[in-house]
């Protein structure tokens, strides 16, 4: 057996880890030796241990740059669980606790320090920085440099100025979950990087199931959904203060433990929400955006999107901070065509005091709406979800992945060419003037007031799909949308209008002779289908329920978060591997020397107890 290299030894006797995950070895090798990074690895891949173990084998200091406070103290926190030495310095200090820090710093006492990006330009950065040896410069969050991404933050193109400044230019290290290729690109300009080690090591997370319900009665189906996950942590996202009011009311009245989280609230109401969520006070947290990023509870077992939110970066980034332990978690969307318009009003008004200048503001302002288009085809597709969304990113997908509610749905393909004529003409001879409502209506021949004041009872094609039903129009809309044969249009009051493709499709000498259309059996079928637990596996749940008692009680002493005692892949592995001594629970993913030292006989003696009262071996 070959010898373990220093920073294999690093990743399990420091971190508690048997082996890298995909990628990670790749990483550490490359920056070790001294290459700049660009890594694209997906929520839970282990972004954080690509530079912190080499952080642990540079002489000088690692410097972070993170754009929340939550997620400083959060990895701050986890470092300090395994012995190292590390610290924050972001306007959650006190004056002296800061100029405490600096002084710390300057005195070599840091291996990993996170600065918020504001704080770059600040005088005491700057004197910190001439005096401190930086080994390495890591940012975090990369996609937030680009104002082509879904998270732009001006205050990151003050890096590139901070990295000037410095005598000797560090290695720089980029992270990030969600980045296209104009992104990726972007960052690496930016951030003047030397000619990086760069790695996309994909986007498909197997863990994850995805679900899209399409439904004017979000609160019902939010509650049927919540109902069998009682004993579960996950977060509701919502697209507005209100919506997050409404629905945390909701909840709060129907006995559920919530928390809620929004810029409405005051600081210490937030911080409150958040402290309750992670430290497992409260199991549900509803939030807006601007809650989770960077957040590594790893025992989120669900994310619900009660709105659409505004692109599929998004999307996945907040779908994403479910199931970080690896285990199977859901992550569902609530759409309804109301989510559209409300996402075109909030681009709207986000450039309208924007910093960006006129021209690139408007061109910024196009691709956001361009995006949000994408994002809308996602919730109306009726192909395999995960494959949409990592095909977005510019990856290969599968058209069939089996843990996505299109997949798990039973389908009829059927051809609705003489539909979709019959639509595209009424589209087109009534002046291309309504909403995808009105053509609905009017195709089914319904007799309301409305279509009589347009005249569209008169309409040659007025009635023409009477005897379809009015949901399977609307889908057969959907899919000329999503296949760019219709485009919807006009703001607040979108019109739809016939594409080039559209009108090929009813020209006399059109080649066309199928258009296939994937369209559910039966709805109750998928019910039941997915009405599955979230977690699973071959470990003994009794075993593993004493342990998370054990965690609680431990995390109540020492002021943290359970899952910085442990994760709950950890616990499983406990209760698989059903350690009784040392050696065997240092066996345990996720158990290193440091811990083992902290917690590690507490968890042997339960163990030990119930293997004996159960006689397990």
């Amino acid at each position: 057996m070959a010898a373990k290299t220093r920073q294999q030894e690093i990743l399990n006797e420091v971190f508690g880890y048997k082996q890298f995950r995909e990628g990670q070895d790749g990483i550490i090798d490359a920056t070790l030796k001294e290459h700049d990074v660009i890594g694209i690895m997906p929520t839970g891949a282990g972004k954080s241990l690509c530079y912190q173990v080499p952080a642990l084998l540079f002489d000088g200091i690692t410097i972070v740059i993170s754009p929340l406070i939550s997620l400083m103290q959060d990895q701050v926190m986890s470092l300090k669980e395994v012995g190292v030495r590390a610290a924050y310095l972001n306007s959650s200090l006190t004056p002296i606790q800061f100029e405490k820090a600096i002084d710390n710093a300057k005195k070599g006492m840091y291996k990993i320090i996170y600065i918020a990006p504001e704080r770059l330009e600040t005088k005491s950065l700057q004197i910190l920085a001439e005096a401190i040896d930086i080994s390495m410069l890591v940012v975090d969050e990369a996609h937030c440099i680009s104002q082509w991404g879904q998270d732009f933050r001006p205050s990151y193109l003050n890096i590139i100025n901070f990295i000037n400044q410095l005598k000797t230019r560090p290695i720089i290290a980029a992270y990030t979950a969600t980045a296209t290729s104009s992104v990726i690109d972007d960052i690496s300009c930016s951030l003047g990087l030397d000619n990086p080690y760069q790695i996309v090591t994909g986007y498909n997370r197997p863990n994850l199931s995805f679900e899209v319900i399409n439904s004017s009665d979000k609160k019902g189906v939010l509650l049927d959904q919540l109902e069998n996950k009682k004993d579960m942590s996950g977060i509701i996202y919502c697209n507005t203060r209100k919506h997050v009011d409404e629905v945390y009311d909701e909840l709060g009245k129907r006995g559920f433990s919530v928390s809620k989280y929004h810029a409405g609230l005051s600081d210490e109401d937030r911080k409150n929400s958040q402290s309750d969520f992670i430290y497992e006070r409260k199991q549900i947290m509803v939030a807006t955006n601007a809650f989770g990023m960077g957040i590594d509870k790893s025992n989120v077992r669900y994310v619900i999107h009660y709105n659409m939110p505004k692109n599929i970066e998004a999307y996945y980034q907040e779908a994403g901070r479910a199931g970080r332990d690896g285990e199977p978690a859901e992550c569902i969307l609530l759409y309804s065509g109301r989510d559209v318009k409300m996402n075109e009003f909030l681009i709207n008004v986000s450039y309208e005091n924007s910093q960006l200048d006129e021209a690139t503001a408007l061109q910024v302002k196009e691709q956001d709406l361009e995006r949000l288009k994408k994002m809308t085809f996602y919730c109306l597709t009726n192909e395999c979800l995960r494959s949409y969304i990592v095909k977005y990113f510019g990856e290969k997908g599968s058209n069939y992945c089996g843990n996505c509610s299109n997949c798990i749905n039973e389908f009829d393909t059927i051809d609705v060419l003489e539909e979709a004529k019959q639509i595209i003409n009424l589209i087109v001879s009534s002046g291309e003037r309504f909403g995808k409502v009105m053509i609905v209506e009017t195709a089914k021949g319904s007799n309301t007031q409305k279509l009589r004041n347009f005249q569209l009872d008169k309409n040659k094609y007025y009635g023409c799909l009477s005897e379809t039903t009015k949901q399977r129009i609307h889908m057969i809309v959907n899919d000329l949308l999503v296949n760019n044969m219709l485009v919807s249009a006009g703001g607040d009051y979108p019109i739809l209008q016939v594409t080039e493709d559209g009108r090929n499709l009813i020209a006399e000498d059109s080649a066309i002779e199928q258009l296939l259309l994937k369209l559910p059996k039966e709805v109750e079928v998928t019910k039941a289908k997915k009405k599955s637990s979230a977690i699973s596996g071959d470990y003994d749940m009794n075993l593993f329920e004493l342990l998370r008692q054990l965690r609680m009680e431990i995390a109540k002493e020492e002021h943290v978060p359970p899952y910085i005692v442990f994760g709950d892949q950890t616990l499983r592995g406990m209760s698989i591997m059903l350690p009784k001594n040392k050696q065997e629970m240092l066996n345990v993913s996720g158990v290193g020397e440091v811990k083992y030292q902290k917690y590690g006989e507490r968890f042997v003696e339960v163990i030990v107890g119930y293997t004996e009262n159960h006689n397990k071996n």
